[in-house]
């Protein structure tokens, strides 16, 4: 996490660790999915809001302490994003497979709340 003002500061102040997971996981997608849609369209400008987003509530899941034994999968997932949206792709990412990942957090935190 930098050391800017949190984007997300309710959930900076502990309110994300209430959130299961899959939950934290679908918030974190959703996110992704904006900054697909806009590097897909060509607009970069618009990339960057919803990516830092995406980052700061993957830092929060990161942070979490009830998620330490996954610590390995939540930092290749940033490290995963950041090449592809920032860096050289060196992972050879692509938005379908990003998509995917995120949709079964979406579907199991659906599936929670019924």
């Amino acid at each position: 996490m930098n050391s800017r003002a949190p984007i997300h500061r309710s959930l900076a102040e502990g309110r994300w660790q209430t959130f299961s997971l899959a939950f934290q996981l679908a918030n974190v997608g959703s996110e992704v999915g904006r900054a697909l849609k806009a590097k897909q369209e060509g607009r970069t400008d618009r990339m960057t809001a919803p990516l830092d987003r995406a980052l700061e509530l993957l830092d929060l899941t990161i942070a979490d302490p009830k998620h330490r034994h996954r610590l390995k999968e939540l930092c290749r997932l940033r490290e995963v994003l950041c090449d592809f949206f920032l860096g050289d792709n060196d992972y050879g990412s692509n938005p379908d497979v990003i998509d995917r990942y995120f949709l079964e957090f979406a579907v199991a935190a659906r599936n929670e709340r019924t």
